[in-house]
């Protein structure tokens, strides 16, 4: 399954990412080195990279609970089928880490300063997929049990918000447009999806 894949890979990396400074600075997100020094890399390996335990397993959870739901939907074969199913999903999860990171890399390509890590981009993708196949379905926040569709508008407005106002220090443009991202991608190469989507909210 290739979401245990990648969260292996994820943990792996960032573990070794919390014990060495050299090693983070290296491959985090800092849009001046990608802009100046063409480090396109960075767009990738930061997804690798989480700050403490707490924010690997925060990412790691989301992805565990919804991966293996829209990989299995990737795999149907309403969809791309067995074969190419696992391979789009990585694709989406992979394209997502960039993807996600394009509207922060436009805002900050000139501040030498701005850095950021964790693969709350590519996640947020994982999660918008699965609100796109079950919108029906129960996300709990902390212990409030919403339907998906409602967690999904109030995502994406919080994520907003907080973005405008810069509160704390978390890619809230990433979440954003990561999640867009995982919501359009299926779509691009299904359209009948957002009719199927529509039907399950208005039966």
């Amino acid at each position: 399954m290739v979401t245990i894949v990648i969260l292996l890979i994820t943990a792996a990396v960032s573990l070794i990412n919390m014990n060495n400074d050299e090693f983070r600075h290296q491959y985090m997100f800092n849009a001046w080195a990608i802009k100046h020094r063409k480090e396109w890399y960075r767009f990738f390996t930061a997804g690798l990279l989480h700050a403490d335990f707490a924010h690997l397993a925060f990412n790691m959870l989301a992805l565990y609970s919804f991966g293996a739901m829209v990989e299995e939907g990737f795999c149907s074969e309403a969809l791309f089928g067995p074969k190419l199913g696992h391979f789009m999903f990585s694709l989406m999860y992979v394209s997502g880490l960039a993807v996600s990171s394009i509207y922060s890399y436009i805002k900050h390509k000139d501040n030498i300063l701005y850095n950021a890590l964790g693969a709350s981009g590519a996640v947020s993708a994982v999660v918008y997929s699965a609100i796109l196949f079950h919108p029906n379905g129960t996300i709990y926040f902390i212990v409030i049990p919403i339907k998906s569709w409602l967690f999904g508008i109030l995502y994406l407005v919080a994520s907003y918000i907080m973005a405008r106002k810069n509160v704390g220090n978390i890619g809230h443009d990433a979440h954003f447009w990561g999640a867009v991202y995982g919501f359009i991608f299926p779509i691009i190469f299904f359209p009948f999806l957002i009719q199927r989507f529509i039907g399950l909210l208005v039966p």
